[in-house]
């Protein structure tokens, strides 16, 4: 797996072996919820073993996270054009986010970034495919 994001032509953040994390803060989340994220992510055994078995954590595997912001998670498609009145404003999506990183490197795992906000170009070479979403509130 490797992943990168470039903001008007230059590489912003890039990481080979790790995770690529998709975040979206929604209206009423709070540091708690990025707390039970990142535990949970650096412990979250989905990188194989030695025999193959989904059995290793980011930690274990001494991988890195891209953290990028994707405030399109909360996309409303009860009609034809996506609302997102769910997703947390932009300077608590903001302020979120940048929490949330913080916590996943207070969880020992190395980090690297888009740009809030920005127009980026996020690239992504998925093994597996392996993709799990994570909500707290299910």
């Amino acid at each position: 797996m490797r992943a990168k994001v470039t903001v008007e032509g230059a590489i912003v953040g890039e990481i080979g072996e790790g995770l690529m994390i998709l975040v979206c803060a929604m209206q009423g989340d709070a540091e708690a919820q990025a707390d039970q994220l990142a535990a949970k992510i650096a412990k979250l055994r989905i990188f194989k073993d030695e025999a193959g078995k989904m059995n290793r954590s980011v930690r274990d595997i001494g991988g890195a996270c891209l953290v990028v912001s994707q405030f399109t998670l909360a996309a409303d498609l009860r009609g034809n054009r996506p609302g997102f009145s769910t997703a947390a404003s932009p300077d608590e999506g903001k302020r979120l986010y940048e929490y949330f990183t913080a916590r996943l490197q207070a969880e020992g795992l190395a980090t690297a970034n888009g740009i809030f906000g920005a127009d980026m170009d996020v690239e992504l070479v998925n093994q597996g495919p392996v993709t799990i979403w994570m909500d707290t509130a299910v």
